[in-house]
């Protein structure tokens, strides 16, 4: 089935419902159970333990657990206190503590934002029109939307009167598209041009329709492009990249460094757990301890920042990427303005 190409009387016989009467409870009920709710799939949600340990993935973290670990030796070989191990441990314990935190404050902002969207749907079952959850829609039901509403799900119109829609989201015009119920559309026609179609997602400017359901949740234009974008695997920042790297050369100097010593002990008689023990120190203060947990801090602050301007900062890291940026393509409706015209001032003369 080709929604916006088929005619509408193919489509209403391929979904098995009347215009006029809707689908039954009971027959909903089974497409639902077969199709899934009309919601979009989400990742399974990180718990703060998950979130906790993947704070210790970054290559500068794994070297300071190691600097600790060959500090507890160091510290337990000499009688010595663990003063040193001890601090290193707790800065990598609050370098994760606040990478934790600050994930977790932009989830809940992300979660709000999303509590946020119209929930419900007027729809037209056993002949009589009723509001029910939009995430209960099935390929099928008959909606009805009117101006200020949201589309709940993609939609072959079956009648619409004076019908704009404000599309933005998906095609990116600010300009509304006009609709209209008799139009006939190709069937390789953008999204732009079907001009027979509704889209979830979307929200009606002027008009009124109806229209029956041709797909929902994760079927819809808008489900595709989420799943485009949930296949996406998260790449390393610049800042990143250059801490892995300055951990690599360190990691290294502080080997070679170490051999070096090692094996000049050894040729000049010292024993040989001394001469390790003293490696093993010199490859310890060879670690810059400080530095992950001043990163994150500095990261941190730039994130609060953000915030106060009403920009949500997800991943920490990503606040170091918008500003190693010299130039940002974006289509302006919808990112940068939501094509909403607001008065902020009235002069009366």
């Amino acid at each position: 089935m080709i929604p916006h190409h088929d005619s509408l009387t193919e489509i209403l016989k391929q979904l098995g419902v009347n215009p006029e009467v809707g689908l039954s409870a009971e027959e909903a009920a089974l497409r639902l159970e077969s199709h899934g709710e009309n919601r979009l799939r989400e990742e399974k949600k990180k718990g703060n333990f998950r979130r906790f340990l993947e704070q210790f993935k970054d290559i500068m973290i794994i070297i300071l657990m190691a600097a600790a670990v060959l500090s507890f030796a160091v510290s337990f070989y000499e009688g010595e206190g663990f003063i040193e191990p001890v601090l290193i441990i707790l800065i990598v314990v609050l370098n994760a503590i606040i990478g934790v935190v600050q994930e977790s404050k932009a989830e809940k902002a992300l979660e709000a934002l999303k509590r946020l969207s119209v929930p419900h749907a007027r729809v037209l079952r056993d002949g009589e029109e009723s509001m029910i959850e939009s995430t209960g829609l099935v390929p099928g039901d008959i909606v009805l939307v009117e101006a200020g509403n949201f589309v709940p799900a993609d939609g072959r119109l079956i009648s619409c009167a004076s019908l704009k829609v404000e599309e933005s989201a998906l095609t990116g015009e600010s300009i509304p598209s006009e609709k209209s119920a008799e139009t006939t559309v190709p069937g390789d026609a953008p999204l732009g041009d079907r001009h027979n179609m509704i889209f979830s997602g979307c929200s009606i400017s002027y008009g009124r329709a109806k229209a029956v359901v041709t797909a929902t949740g994760m079927d819809t234009e808008m489900g595709k492009i989420a799943g485009l974008l949930a296949g996406e695997e998260e790449s390393s920042t610049p800042l990143q990249r250059k801490l892995a790297t300055l951990g690599k050369y360190l990691g290294i100097a502080a080997l070679l460094v170490c051999a070096v010593i090692f094996v000049i002990g050894l040729i000049d008689g010292i024993p040989l757990m001394e001469i390790f023990m003293i490696s093993v120190s010199l490859a310890v203060s060879a670690i810059p301890e400080g530095l992950p947990a001043i990163v994150t801090i500095v990261l941190a602050i730039g994130v609060q920042r953000m915030v106060k301007r009403n920009a949500i900062i997800r991943r920490l890291p990503a606040v170091e990427t918008l500003g190693s940026a010299s130039v940002i393509c974006s289509d302006k409706t919808g990112t940068l303005t939501q094509n909403r015209m607001t008065l902020v001032k009235a002069f009366d003369g």
